[in-house]
């Protein structure tokens, strides 16, 4: 069972990504109000308190979510440019029937289908939202879990995967081991579409990355970005643009002590369910929110 919980975006119109999703990736809202202001200050944005959010779920009824908090658009953001998470990857049963969907859709495709360089079990496309964010939307080729991902049970299914950009991939290696112990594989260097065109990368220049699983289901990948990779620009106390923050469960918070950001609180609610919350940051900033899993 994953451990990943929720990707929230932030977004220009709640309503209208909310619209979006539902129409295109058959999700469906389960919760939606304005961020509490103890909320906003844990991830350290008290401007985003107030803010319209939805919580949405896959058409599987699976409980991994994505939230949709809405901020004002960041006019120097550009997609797989700047360092944190980079990219919500979402498992499909048919990747060509999600591209012909797509084709047909308010998300433009940037990766058209086509196997993963290295990684021949997935068959990923990718697309960009009008809020600018990325999704990978990724057929998985094998018959069952034992390979580490999920069997998905709707068209389009749910997260799987968190993309994180980082500026030193052994040090965010090294970060993720001391604080939670994942298991990971060795770097794997691959033909990278997305980074390549972002950065102008000479033909053939390969980029390193390493993925994170618990209990052999595979929910994180890190991937070394460019030195010329730069912090990404945001509002003043708000939340940053495209994917803000990634949420994720962890039954040992004893071993989280000392490490916390903002110390956890219980909080309630469709992706919190009365247990306790708190935020670590990551080796570059990005806000990485843990709920203790109690079962």
């Amino acid at each position: 069972m994953t451990l990943l919980k929720c990707a929230t975006l932030t977004v220009k119109d709640v309503s209208a990504t909310a619209d979006r999703y539902e129409t295109w990736f058959d999700y469906s809202v389960v919760e939606r109000g304005e961020v509490p202001s103890d909320l906003a200050d844990s991830w350290g944005t008290p401007g985003s308190a107030g803010r319209p959010y939805v919580i949405m779920q896959p058409a599987s009824g699976q409980q991994v979510f994505i939230r949709l908090v809405q901020g004002d658009p960041v006019a120097s953001y550009v997609p797989i440019s700047t360092l944190g998470w980079a990219a919500t990857e979402i498992c499909v049963q048919d990747v060509e029937e999600v591209n012909a969907r797509m084709e047909r859709s308010p998300f433009e495709i940037i990766g058209p289908p086509k196997p993963l360089d290295g990684f021949p079990t997935v068959k990923p496309m990718q697309v960009r939202g009008p809020d600018n964010e990325v999704l990978f939307l990724t057929e998985i080729r094998v018959d069952g879990p034992a390979n580490g991902l999920p069997v998905p049970q709707s068209l389009v299914d749910r997260p799987f995967i968190m993309v994180l950009a980082c500026s030193d991939l052994k040090r965010t290696i090294a970060w993720v081991d001391e604080v939670f112990g994942f298991e990971m594989i060795d770097p794997v260097a691959i033909e990278y579409t997305m980074i390549s065109q972002a950065f102008d990368l000479p033909a053939g220049q390969k980029v390193e990355l390493v993925t994170a699983k618990w209990k052999g289901e595979v929910f994180l990948e890190l991937d070394q970005y460019p030195e010329q990779v730069t912090p990404r620009d945001r509002h003043d106390g708000t939340l940053p643009p495209g994917v803000a923050i990634t949420t994720i469960e962890f039954p040992n918070f004893d071993k989280l002590a000392g490490h916390w950001v903002s110390e956890p609180v219980v909080r309630e609610g469709a992706l919190y369910a009365g247990k306790r919350v708190g935020l670590l940051k990551c080796p570059d900033g990005a806000l990485l929110e843990v709920i203790e899993r109690t079962a």
